[in-house]
């Protein structure tokens, strides 16, 4: 871990989602405006391993970055009840909590039948689904809610094409859990649709998108992997991002848009390089709400701290977006 010393930017408030007019849901447009100053356009977010209750992992990265994440990310597969006390640390925090929400059971692999795609859709998990949504309503302020997300890969048993699921039961089960949920009373959740940046051999996205009426922001996971693997080569946010972003924008024109994953590896090319240019590029595009680094030591070393020249250079681009005209 690089140890630095910077000054701390003020709390920003919670994750604007205003893009969309004429948006029904009440977390559409919950921005908090921070009475020193106007918050950045592009927020920081961040996914640390200890989740959301982690004080010093989070405190961590606000020192090594010089401002406090506003998003926090964290996951829970369907064995696990809603933690009500991660929701209540990221708000106390002045954040809002990024819930991945994966119907599995974390590392058993993708051949579990018990969460195949018709069987979500057909019921099986309704009083699950209500118990989470009981617990979302009684704690009555802004979630991210990311279901099932990178469904366009083959790496998760809620992908079309594995776990014996087949075209559109990805969209019906979808649609089925938001009705759930909903159907409680959670006006406070936005619901974020979220697949891996688009690659030769993915599912075509049009397939998977359960339509405007059933979504309220999109968002991409986008790691550079450099040269960790055989199949992978160093690669410029632009590059790994854009054509994503711009299938995001012909799916679902007008809503926000989120990188809920991100991070690259140091071995390749400059990890301070690719970060400096991240920011700059998200920081262009007037849709961007917000950029959720994973911060983890996992497949390789994605962590911002991995190297000095990557902790100074997300430092000072975050530092440049803050203090852009």
């Amino acid at each position: 871990m690089v140890t630095v010393t910077v000054p701390i930017a003020s709390p920003e408030g919670p994750l604007p989602l205003t893009a969309r007019a004429g948006a029904t849901s009440a977390t559409t447009s919950f921005l908090v405006e921070n009475p020193v100053r106007a918050a950045p356009r592009l927020r920081f977010g961040v996914s640390t391993p200890g989740g959301p209750t982690a004080t010093g992992e989070l405190d961590g990265v606000t020192r090594l970055v010089g401002e406090a994440p506003t998003v926090v990310l964290s996951y829970a597969d369907f064995t696990r009840e809603l933690d009500v006390s991660g929701l209540e640390a990221v708000t106390a925090r002045g954040a809002v909590p990024l819930v991945t929400w994966e119907p599995w059971a974390t590392g058993a692999g993708t051949a579990q039948p018990a969460y195949a795609l018709d069987r979500i859709t057909a019921g099986d998990f309704d009083p699950y689904l209500r118990r989470w949504a009981e617990g979302l309503r009684a704690f009555g302020r802004p979630v991210l809610l990311r279901f099932a997300h990178e469904m366009n890969g083959s790496w998760y048993p809620w992908a079309e094409g594995v776990n014996g699921n087949g075209p559109g039961d990805y969209v019906a089960a979808w649609k089925h859990v938001r009705q759930v949920v909903t159907s409680v009373g959670t006006p406070q959740v936005s619901w974020v649709w979220s697949p891996n940046v688009p690659y030769a051999g993915s599912v075509p996205l049009a397939g998977l998108y359960p339509g405007a009426a059933s979504v309220d922001a999109v968002a991409l996971d986008a790691y550079n992997f450099g040269t960790t693997t055989s199949w992978s080569t160093w690669t410029s946010p632009q590059t790994l991002l854009g054509p994503g972003l711009q299938q995001l924008r012909q799916l679902a024109p007008g809503l926000p848009v989120m990188i809920a994953e991100t991070a690259s590896t140091e071995l390749g090319g400059s990890k301070a390089d690719w970060v400096r240019s991240l920011v700059g590029y998200l920081a262009a595009q007037p849709d961007v709400t917000a950029m959720v680094w994973f911060d983890h030591l996992k497949e390789t070393d994605w962590r911002l701290a991995s190297s000095a020249a990557s902790a100074t250079a997300i430092r000072e681009a975050l530092l440049a977006r803050r203090t852009a005209p």
